[in-house]
């Protein structure tokens, strides 16, 4: 019966830790918006750059890292026509308003051997974690539960 309450104990602080985690995840992400629409450049036949400017002005004080997740929709010239997710992270430095990044593609069905061309660049989401300190739950409440619980075998 001993085991099982230590067990309980035990399983009962983790719980707590991971729900302080999320608890604090969550208070540390922020909002941030594109300043446009993305910017498609094309580089030869079917490589691009795709440039993203982030508004961070309701962002962090302390700057962020995010990930930009986007659907590109292209077609080359015999008319095959594809769409994909891309992921692109990026980094608002601290007491920046405004960022950017860029990323690197290549469209084609056969390396090189088509003109693409960029139909659609679509943003279905940004996230933004707060950079600076990190404050995470310490460990040692759960080594003091641990000793609790071995106080009460």
């Amino acid at each position: 019966m001993d085991t099982r309450l230590f067990k309980t104990t035990l399983l009962l602080v983790i719980g707590l830790v991971t729900l302080g985690a999320a608890g604090i995840s969550s208070a540390a992400r922020r909002a941030v918006t594109l300043t446009q629409d993305p910017l498609v450049m094309r580089l030869s036949k079917d490589e691009f750059r795709i440039a993203f400017g982030i508004n961070a002005e309701r962002g962090a004080p302390n700057g962020c890292n995010g990930v930009i997740r986007y659907r590109v929709d292209w077609k080359t010239e015999d008319g095959t026509t594809r769409s994909e997710v891309k992921l692109v992270n990026y980094t608002v430095s601290p007491h920046a308003t405004r960022a950017m990044t860029v990323d690197r593609q290549y469209f084609d069905t056969a390396e090189g051997q088509h003109t693409t061309d960029v139909l659609k660049v679509s943003v279905d989401r940004i996230t933004c974690l707060e950079s600076g300190e990190p404050r995470t739950p310490q460990l040692a409440s759960a080594s003091a539960a641990s000793a609790a619980a071995e106080r009460l075998q």
